[in-house]
C-alpha cells in the first residue's frame, strides 16, 4: 500500500508558482486574470486535500458474511503526470469475515484517497489493500472506471475513452471475476 503522510499545502508558494506560469504564457498582464493565482491555489488545496489529512477509518460493526457491494461511488483525482483531472466511478465489493463497514465510510475513503495526485492503477490497488487491511475481509474487489482529461484534451485527444482498472485480493468465492 502506498502510504502518504499528511502534509500542509503551501498556498502562498502555489500562488507564486501560478503567477510565474501565467508569465511564462504571456498572461501576467491580463486584468481578468488578477485573481487567478489565488483561485488556482485554493482549488489545488481542495483537489489535493487528501494530502493534508489522514485517511478516514472504517466504522466496523458485526455483520453477516454475504457479499457486500457498493457501486456508483463518484471520484475526482489529478493525474500525477500532467496535473489534469481524471474522474469516474468506483465499484467496491468484499466478502466479510464477521464484520461490515458503513457504506458512507467506504465512499469517504474513496474520496479521500482520490484527492491527491495519482495514477489510477495505484489508486485502485491502494483502495483494495486499505479495505482488505481494515475490514479483515475474506476478499476484496475494486474496479475504477475513469475519464482522463490528459488524453481527452491533449496528446491523442481520445474524448470517449475510459480507463478501467481492477484489483482483487483474497478469496471472493463465487463472486470471483465479478
Amino acid at each position: 500500500m502506498c502510504a502518504v503522510a499528511a502534509r500542509q499545502i503551501d498556498r502562498r508558494r502555489a500562488e507564486r508558482a501560478v503567477r510565474e506560469l501565467l508569465a511564462a504564457c504571456g498572461l501576467e498582464a491580463e486584468p481578468t486574470m488578477a485573481q487567478t493565482p489565488a483561485l488556482v491555489a485554493e482549488a489545488l488545496g481542495e483537489l489535493c486535500s487528501g494530502l493534508e489529512t489522514t485517511p478516514p477509518t472504517l466504522g466496523l460493526i458485526p455483520g453477516p458474511d454475504g457479499l457486500v457491494a457498493l457501486d456508483g461511488i463518484r471520484f475526482y483525482s489529478l493525474c500525477e503526470h500532467h496535473l489534469l483531472p481524471f474522474f469516474g466511478v468506483a465499484r467496491i465489493a468484499y466478502l466479510p469475515a464477521g464484520q461490515v463497514a458503513g457504506i458512507g465510510d467506504i465512499a469517504r475513503l474513496v474520496d479521500h484517497l482520490a484527492r491527491r495526485p495519482a495514477i489510477q492503477e495505484r489508486l485502485t490497488d491502494t483502495l483494495a489493500q486499505r479495505l482488505k487491511d481494515e475490514l479483515k475481509a475474506k476478499g476484496v474487489a475494486v474496479r475504477l472506471e475513469a475519464t482522463h482529461l490528459c488524453i481527452a484534451m491533449r496528446g491523442v485527444r481520445q474524448t470517449e475513452s475510459r480507463l478501467i482498472t481492477e484489483c482483487q485480493m483474497g478469496d471472493m468465492g463465487p463472486w470471483s471475476g465479478w
